[in-house]
């Protein structure tokens, strides 16, 4: 029976990647929480996906529009061409030569269309490798499966319940729902309606049972779910709320197309260790896991069916025996390398991969390392663990949504957003190469401040405004880099030879003292030292110092003069 794992008991350990930059700034909407770019989050899934098994896997689960799904039919020129292919390797004839016992809910079309639904199921390959005689292999390995899973079982000399005389291989598709259960009832509800990310990712619907159904038989909300995000565009209410769908469509095949397809770290996808994409670990070769029909087993259900206890035991026997039957009827070569049995491998579930460099991951889990650099010591990373988690890294967009703790699966971890771009820091001096930091006339430039004219950076020795960089004669600017078009130096005076003159001793004159603001509410005092950006009010007017100044009246300043009005 499918059930995949969910819990993290499949391996304790993580893949300790790289890091990678983050700068996660303080959040400006939230006093609390922090920001952190989209340019960050992609780089950061892109150096931990570097692997090119990642984009294999990615084109290994690509599916078709349902659209496109729907309108397959046996013989069309219209099909896809995986679908054609199949029709040509394994006709309608062979179909029904295998499933006279089967189900009607089981049918050829229905299963040209559940291949149909994913181009890499009998697809083509670039590199030199038979398509076709891989095509023909996934087929008869995926009926081997089907005729243990939902199989007559019923022995070739049963004259009564097998009057055909159908050998067990050719039993496959028997039952649409687990026996003992149907429509109406609910079941498999295990970990339904808890407060966890499992439901806020997953949520079970009231009355609705997650019992095993199809080829496959899918079991329980978290497989429905996740199953109905690949066949819904990323909705997984559509099989949470309806997973009767899974018995009475073309879903009740694809569930099994989906399994096949789809790796389940470490366990690598079934078409991959068939068509020897995949390539096995030291550790897994060490423990006897390699090619062959007997991984497969391993990779359905090796906990219960894999490794020495198990030599006997009827399920893998049963397998075993299933696809060998097949296997000879369809003359499928069995490589020198390969092995139909799994009792000599040690069980995925069993096997301690922690810091094996060789294997990858599918899942997204935090990463709870310590950075002294980062705020609170948090990493605002995600990292690969061999263990089923809320965010998968064949799901584009689950990274983001890992680093964000979308499903709140972290506990403790930093409330972070993800921007597309951090907000500018007004303390901070504008970039002077950026082309669009131009010389406006209108604003006002204090010492230090630059800008830049027709490709030359100019600094501001003092106050100013409105005095072009290009063109100025004051001195206030000075070239920071570049060199201008046509300096203008300023005009030295003309000088004048001066004509002595006696000095006249000047009269005695008593200080005026400075004028006082006669409104009593003002605030600026004739003797008090102004510093740049002071403030005084004068007759209910506010001006603000532009400069270091003293007995400057605000009212007499000026335009130009040291105090502005605010």
């Amino acid at each position: 029976m499918f059930k995949l794992a969910l819990l993290p008991t499949l391996l304790a350990c993580s893949f300790a990647a790289n890091s990678t930059t983050m700068n996660p700034q303080p959040d400006p909407e939230n006093p609390t929480g922090y920001i952190v770019t989209q340019a960050e989050i992609d780089a950061a899934e892109a150096a931990k996906t570097a692997d090119p098994m990642y984009d294999v896997w990615a084109k290994a689960l690509a599916t078709q529009p349902n659209s496109v799904v729907d309108a397959i039919n046996t013989g069309l020129a219209t099909n896809p061409d995986n679908v054609k292919r199949v029709e040509r390797v394994f006709p309608a004839s062979e179909w029904f030569f295998l499933t006279q016992m089967a189900a009607p809910e089981y049918s050829y079309t229905r299963f040209l269309q559940a291949i149909g639904k994913f181009p890499a199921f009998c697809g083509d390959y670039t590199d030199g490798r038979d398509a076709d005689a891989i095509c023909k292999k996934s087929i008869v390995t995926a009926f081997a499966h089907f005729s243990q899973e939902t199989g007559g079982h019923i022995a070739i000399d049963n004259t009564w319940d097998n009057p055909l005389g159908l050998e067990e291989w050719q039993q496959a598709l028997v039952h649409v729902r687990e026996m003992g259960w149907s429509e109406g009832q609910e079941g498999y509800t295990t970990g339904c309606g808890q407060n966890d990310w499992q439901n806020k990712r997953w949520p079970c619907a009231a009355g609705e049972g997650y019992f095993g159904r199809g080829a496959k038989q899918l079991s329980y909300h978290f497989n429905y779910g996740a199953f109905s995000e690949v066949m819904y565009d990323g909705d997984a209410t559509v099989l949470l709320n309806n997973p009767g769908l899974v018995a009475d469509s073309w879903l009740n095949l694809a569930s099994a197309i989906w399994f096949f397809l789809t790796p389940q770290a470490p366990k690598p996808a079934m078409l991959h260790v068939i068509d020897r994409t995949w390539t096995p670990s030291q550790r897994e070769s060490d423990a006897g896991i390699g090619y062959g029909f007997g991984t497969t087993i391993n990779v359905i259900n090796g906990g219960i069916e894999c490794g020495e206890q198990n030599k006997d035991k009827g399920q893998p026997v049963n397998r075993i025996r299933y696809w060998e039957g097949l296997s000879s009827h369809y003359q499928i070569p069995v490589e020198a390398d390969e092995a139909n049995t799994c009792w000599q491998q040690t069980p995925y579930g069993s096997l301690n991969l922690n810091g094996a460099t060789d294997v990858l991951y599918t899942n997204w889990d935090g990463n709870w390392k310590y950075y002294p650099d980062r705020p609170e010591g948090a990493s605002f990373e995600c990292e690969l663990v061999g263990f089923q988690t809320a965010y998968s890294a064949l799901v584009p967009g689950d990274y983001e949504k890992c680093v964000t703790n979308f499903y709140e699966s972290h506990a403790n971890w930093p409330v972070t957003r993800v921007v597309e771009t951090l907000p500018t820091d007004p303390s901070e001096p504008t970039d002077p190469t950026d082309p669009t930091n131009t010389w406006d006339a209108g604003k006002v430039y204090n010492t230090g401040d630059q800008v830049v004219v027709n490709g030359v950076t100019y600094q501001a020795k003092w106050w100013n405004q409105g005095d072009n960089p290009a063109t100025s004669t004051t001195g206030v600017w000075e070239v920071i880099s570049g060199t201008p078009t046509t300096p203008v130096e300023p005009t030295p005076p003309t000088p004048v030879d001066p004509t002595p003159v006696e000095p006249t001793p000047p009269a005695p004159v008593e200080p005026t003292p400075p004028t006082e603001p006669t409104d009593p509410s003002s605030t600026w005092d004739a003797t008090a030292t102004y510093n740049t950006g002071d403030q005084v009010t004068v007759n209910g007017v506010t001006y603000q110092a532009q400069w270091w100044t003293q007995g400057n009246n605000p009212e007499t300043s000026g335009e130009w003069g040291v105090w502005k009005r605010v």
